[in-house]
């Protein structure tokens, strides 16, 4: 199945994305994709709620706004340098372990929603992604069992801003949860619908050129492996988002570096989760 949840900010109600396009709107039965839902039998409940009545189900307005296919989650954790070509181009060493950081839940929003440059940044910069959800409460889970905790997998544009990540000391959370940076989206893809997680095509441009195109195939670190590794360190809950990291051409990987400007368009896709499109707007307020 695809999730996907239509409507104004914080208005959105949950759906389902059929294979013709389709938009269900099964807010009816469901009240959000949320912790409850995913860590329930939710999804059981919601396919066979397809599968009797999917004909006789409502339907979103053709143009009705995606926003992000999961409800605000607990947390959202990202794996740092987790493709050797980035950790190359950064200048940095391939990790031994998984890196971790994490990206504040405000920063979440829908997978065409403008991104708003914050006040005084100069170095924003992009990194498609994979990330998946949690479908289960997850506590120092085998690697062999890691799959079964997880509810699916989405796309995710991790926007930096590099002066607040790497200039201004710390962890690099402070550059990389500012408003609308974690666009996430179009659908969570139950992994039924993906043939194998570890080989799907990831591409990014701007403005028309493409700066990233790679492979999860390229990762250090695979879907399995990063949750049962998170889980020895935190309890993971139903919705959660982990981002498992970025391959090379990012924007602070170039000589001179190119980062992102007002007016500038972003779209990126992987193969299997759809694609997104933001516009850089200028901070007002």
């Amino acid at each position: 199945m695809r999730l996907i949840r239509c409507g104004a900010p914080a208005l959105e109600r949950p759906g389902v994305l059929l294979p013709d396009g389709t938009r269900l709107d099964v807010s009816a039965t469901v009240r959000d994709y949320d912790e409850e839902f995913l860590g329930g039998d939710g999804l059981a409940r919601l396919r066979e709620l397809v599968r009797q009545r999917g004909g006789s189900l409502p339907r979103f307005a053709e143009g009705a706004r995606l926003g992000p296919p999961v409800c605000r989650p607990s947390k959202i954790v990202c794996i740092g340098l987790n493709f050797v070509d980035h950790a190359r181009e950064t200048k940095a060493q391939i990790p031994k372990e998984p890196v971790l950081f994490f990206k504040s839940t405000t920063a979440l929003q829908g997978p065409d929603d403008d991104v708003t440059i914050p006040r005084g940044a100069t170095k924003v910069d992009y990194e498609v992604e994979l990330a998946f959800v949690v479908g289960r409460l997850a506590r120092h889970v085998p690697e062999e069992r890691a799959l079964e905790h997880v509810a699916g997998l989405v796309l995710h544009n991790d926007y930096s801003e590099r002066a607040f990540q790497l200039e201004r000391g710390g962890q690099w959370v402070k550059g990389k949860s500012c408003d609308t940076f974690a666009p996430l989206g179009p659908a969570l893809v139950t992994l039924d619908e993906v043939p194998d997680p570890g080989r799907l095509r990831m591409w990014l441009k701007v403005n028309g050129e493409t700066r990233q195109e790679s492979s999860t195939a390229n990762m250090v670190f695979g879907v399995a492996h990063l949750l049962s590794y998170v889980s020895t360190f935190m309890t993971l809950l139903p919705g959660d988002v982990i981002s498992t990291g970025t391959p090379a051409g990012v924007g602070l990987g170039f000589d001179p570096p190119r980062y992102l400007k007002a007016g500038d368009v972003v779209e990126l896709g992987i193969e299997h989760l759809g694609q997104q499109r933001q516009r850089l707007v200028p901070f007002h307020g």
